[in-house]
């Protein structure tokens, strides 16, 4: 059985989904440790202060991300820790999964950036080819 499991968040409607299908296995299994994984990615926050010439507010836009996220697993009585760390989402979310050693990652088949996704290659494809353990790629 599964222990310690990885839920790759960014807000986005497959992510949601990822995170629904993640509480699916933990419900009943209160010793299962999630972590809710969030990647700040300066990169993109910097060049979006460069086109726009305003500052978005990071914590609100991690709120606006996170909350609902958090709140499914509330909602549905499952124990969840919020982890947030800042990098390039697919590399940061790959170091992250195996230094740390979870059993399974959830993540979104698309995120946000669809653009970025198109041009670079999508950040689940990258972390499903580099994480060490099983990753689900919710759809």
């Amino acid at each position: 059985m599964y222990q310690k499991i990885l839920v790759a968040a960014d807000g986005s409607e497959h992510s949601k989904r990822a995170a629904q299908e993640a509480i699916k296995l933990a419900k009943g299994h209160p010793e299962m440790a999630v972590t809710l994984l969030y990647v700040v990615d300066y990169d993109k926050a910097r060049n979006e202060i460069l086109k726009s010439q305003h500052t978005p507010d990071d914590a609100t836009e991690r709120k606006k991300n996170l909350s609902p996220l958090e709140e499914l697993f509330r909602s549905a009585g499952i124990n969840c820790e919020t982890t947030i760390l800042q990098g390039t989402p697919g590399p940061t979310i790959v170091r992250h999964a195996n230094e740390t050693g979870y059993d399974l990652v959830f993540i979104g088949s698309r995120g946000l950036n669809a653009f970025q996704e198109m041009v670079l290659g999508s950040v689940s494809h990258k972390v499903a080819k580099r994480v060490q353990a099983p990753v689900v790629i919710v759809k």
